[in-house]
């Protein structure tokens, strides 16, 4: 029996629609990373990039546990004297909720020359509304059930 390696030929994308409303922010990003990657797919190879598109709804009403809102800081420098800006979790879920979602499934993902494909893939949006009605989007139901932790 030979190896079977996925053709682009093969790969067919589909579009899947999370719910981020109540569910937990790492538990969220894991199946969203697992998504893009194609980690449901029984063809799925860790060098080709056989991942679906996915949206998330409701970024803004997503959950943590523990004291993360005030605990969880964000860094990032200007790399200009004096130019580290730090922000807490609950001042980003105010302010940038879809970023919060972007950045923890951009960390899940292997740190490799496919992170930027497959976060290209990814959309995120603050409210219930989305534009990607004609793709016609499936709930994540059917993959969830994989997972019983989510």
């Amino acid at each position: 029996m030979k190896t079977y390696r996925a053709n682009p030929k093969d790969i067919k994308r589909e579009w899947y629609i999370v719910d981020a409303s109540g569910k937990t922010l790492g538990r969220l990003a894991t199946l969203v990373a697992n998504i893009l990657r194609g980690k449901h797919k029984p063809i799925f190879s860790q060098d080709v990039d056989v991942g679906d598109f996915v949206i998330v709804i409701n970024a803004d009403k997503i959950k943590v546990t523990g004291k993360k809102l005030t605990d969880k800081l964000y860094q990032r420098h200007t790399h200009r004297p004096g130019g580290l800006q730090v922000r807490t979790l609950k001042w980003m879920l105010e302010h940038k909720p879809e970023q919060v979602i972007e950045l923890a499934v951009e960390r899940m993902l292997p740190k490799n020359r496919l992170q930027k494909r497959f976060m290209k893939r990814l959309r995120v949006y603050r409210g219930s509304e989305h534009k990607h009605h004609a793709q016609n989007p499936k709930p994540v139901d059917e993959i969830v059930k994989m997972w019983k932790n989510f």
